[in-house]
């Protein structure tokens, strides 16, 4: 009887130690198929890395920006009492469309002071744009330009 229970003891924990081991395995599989998506993951963003800093991409995204290539470069020899080599130069824009220098939209002829005073200013719309006469006084948005037509300009002297 002793030798059966003991058999039957072996028995039960070599199974409890196969169904562990399994356990472990299936963990095992699951955790190398998450590697293998994680790993495909990384290098697709290190190749989309490598794309957009290629030199003709940044090249691109610059030129989308505005960006136009530097001038003429100049460097600060700190060893040597900080003598400049090379020669300074600004950026330089080409275009690839020459630019006009002719007015986009002529203006007419501005009626005199006392004629803007007396008429009423027209009222103002949500889609009114506001387009600024004199680059020197900065451009009011169009609900209060509406609301004080006769507002005096301010003065370019005061608080300096």
């Amino acid at each position: 009887m002793l030798v059966v229970v003991l058999l039957a003891a072996g028995l039960f924990g070599l199974l409890a130690l196969n169904t562990a081991l399994n356990e472990g395995s299936f963990e095992l599989s699951r955790l190398q198929k998450r590697t293998t998506v994680l790993t495909d993951e990384q290098q697709g963003l290190q190749h989309q890395i490598d794309q957009n800093s290629a030199p003709d991409a940044l090249a691109k995204r610059a030129a989308e920006l505005g960006m136009v290539p530097a001038g003429g470069m100049a460097f600060l020899d700190v060893q040597n009492g900080g003598k400049v080599l090379g020669k300074p130069g600004p950026a330089q824009d080409s275009p690839p469309v020459k630019r006009s220098t002719a007015e986009p939209w002529p203006m007419k002829q501005q009626p005199s002071p006392s004629a803007q005073q007396s008429a009423p200013a027209p009222a103002a719309t949500a889609g009114d744009a506001v387009v600024q006469i004199n680059p020197g006084v900065p451009a009011a948005p169009a609900a209060s330009a509406a609301a004080s037509p006769a507002a005096p300009a301010p003065s370019r002297g005061a608080g300096r």
